[in-house]
């Protein structure tokens, strides 16, 4: 934030004024004392002109990658695919989608393959529930 406002040759007030926020949320960002809340994510990758977070890999990724694109909250992304935000938060959190309906919900709002999310979770239910053989 600071290399760009810099760049931009703006004053800490004018960055603000310019995300929406205050003069001090930004001194605040800059110095490493908070992190902007996901709600702000939108005006941050529009002021830096890109997104810093790195590219999402698995389906807990690509929901939070999501989220912060908007700049919703559990509630506002469940309430937009039509979903619970409990199991909206237990699956961003790595729970399983045990439900092809809801995995298919997921995949076309997040645009990722419904295969790799069915294969994500059929690996992550196998490994939760392999048998062991006795020694």
């Amino acid at each position: 934030m600071l290399k760009r406002r810099l760049e931009k040759g703006q004053l800490q007030r004018e960055a603000a004024l310019e995300l929406g926020v205050n003069t001090w949320t930004v001194m605040n960002w800059e110095k490493g004392n908070t992190e902007p809340v996901i709600a702000s994510m939108p005006a941050i990758f529009n002021y830096l002109g890109y997104n810093p977070f790195p590219t999402p890999k698995t389906l807990p990724e690509h929901m939070l990658a999501k989220r912060r694109e908007m700049g919703w909250s559990i509630q506002e992304a469940a309430e937009a695919i039509g979903v619970d935000p409990s199991a909206w938060g237990n699956w961003e959190r790595g729970s399983l989608v045990l439900f092809r309906k809801h995995r298919t919900l997921l995949a076309g709002y997040l645009s990722v393959s419904g295969r790799a999310i069915n294969a994500e979770m059929s690996k992550r239910w196998s490994g939760t529930h392999s048998t062991k053989s006795a020694v």
